[in-house]
């Protein structure tokens, strides 16, 4: 194998593939990414066994074809230490990876590309294209509410529901919840739901730098694909049933309010200081027209707000996760926020005015 490559145009697919692989891993050549050299394009694979990275860059000049894994940080920090306009020339010779670069020479362990484990393609049940700016928005819009490391494991990644026209994205850690629907090119009588891992919803928003560009998406039985002009990602999907996130929206909330989104997310803020550190906790009394924010923690001390809001419904006090409000509120994009809340015990609605593509629930807390 050998072919030359500017320094910039290996290090944008470098640093994406790399970013899947970990660094601490039970087999050696988990830690490599594989160089594949075919015709004038070589393809850069990283993959940790949940989660599969294949970047693809065309090269200029004639290359000679060939295939062998290295260690992905080793090559990435080379890449990254070497000037901008640098030219790099990379071969392969006795089972070593030979760089240069200007002045620099560098000598890389390799492992057979033989031993790199590959992503079973399992056949695809559903296939769409959309655009990436979309995708991307979606993801956003939910990805902040997926669990970390909760022992319902299905809850640690994002619910992809297509059907007929639509796609739905929903995450939830069972304290709040977040949906957002949109229009997609989609032909599929019956919902088809698939759990993503949360690496692999993180790894594919990274990919999504191209708003306007198509990305094609392949959802199978056991893992889903998305592919760009750059780029080809899979993951495996989680196994596991997903809860009815229907059930969970409330219905039949009648105290509505309205209330401008900037101005509660920077009283929220202020009012979060003096909270309990650990808890998160703060309490809302709501009467005819304004809204009274109070937080206080174990040093005694408190924090106290009030707002005018657009609101008749009777007094009611409530209180909440700060973290998961400003959470809300930090991807909604509209001016007016729409609460709906029904009493002291039951989840608040978040949906923004006029809009009603994205739904959030928070539960309350008691304090």
């Amino acid at each position: 194998m050998h072919f030359t490559i500017q320094r910039e145009a290996l290090l944008k697919p470098l640093q994406l593939v790399a970013g899947v692989v970990e660094r601490r891993q039970t087999l050696p050549v988990l830690s490599n990414v594989l160089l594949v050299v075919e015709g004038q394009r070589l393809s850069l694979t990283g993959t940790d066994l949940e989660v599969e990275l294949v970047g693809r860059v065309d090269l200029e000049e004639a290359a000679e074809a060939g295939e062998i894994t290295v260690p992905a940080r080793k090559l990435m920090d080379i890449c990254k230490s070497l000037q901008p306009d640098a030219l790099i020339d990379i071969r392969t010779e006795e089972q070593k990876l030979l760089i240069r670069a200007g002045r620099s020479r560098f000598t890389l362990s390799t492992l057979p590309a033989n031993d790199f484990p590959t992503v079973e393609e399992g056949p695809g049940s559903l296939k769409f294209s959309i655009p990436q700016g979309r995708l991307r928005r979606l993801i956003e819009r939910t990805g902040f509410a997926m669990a970390q490391q909760d022992v319902r494991y299905y809850l640690n990644g994002m619910l992809l529901e297509a059907s007929t026209g639509r796609l739905r994205a929903v995450a939830t850690d069972g304290h709040r919840l977040a949906m957002c629907m949109l229009e997609a090119d989609v032909d599929q009588a019956e919902k088809h739901q698939v759990i993503v891992p949360r690496k692999g919803i993180l790894e594919l928003s990274r990919l999504l730098t191209e708003p306007e560009e198509p990305v094609n998406v392949v959802l199978g039985q056991h893992h889903i694909r998305a592919t760009t002009g750059d780029f080809t990602f899979t993951s495996k999907l989680v196994d596991g049933k997903f809860p009815d996130y229907e059930r969970v929206l409330p219905r039949h909330g009648d105290k509505l309010v309205l209330g401008e989104r900037q101005h509660l997310r920077e009283a929220f803020s202020r009012t979060a200081i003096l909270s309990n550190e650990k808890y998160r906790g703060i309490r809302l009394q709501l009467e005819n027209g304004f809204m009274k924010i109070q937080a206080n923690n174990p040093e005694q001390e408190e924090a106290e707000e009030e707002l005018q809001v657009d609101y008749d419904g009777g007094s009611l006090e409530i209180g909440f996760n700060v973290s998961y409000l400003l959470d809300v509120l930090g991807v909604m994009t509209t001016d007016q926020v729409r609460i709906t809340l029904s009493d002291s015990s039951s989840s608040a609605l978040l949906q923004e005015a006029g809009n009603d593509d994205s739904s959030y629930v928070v539960m309350p807390m008691r304090l």
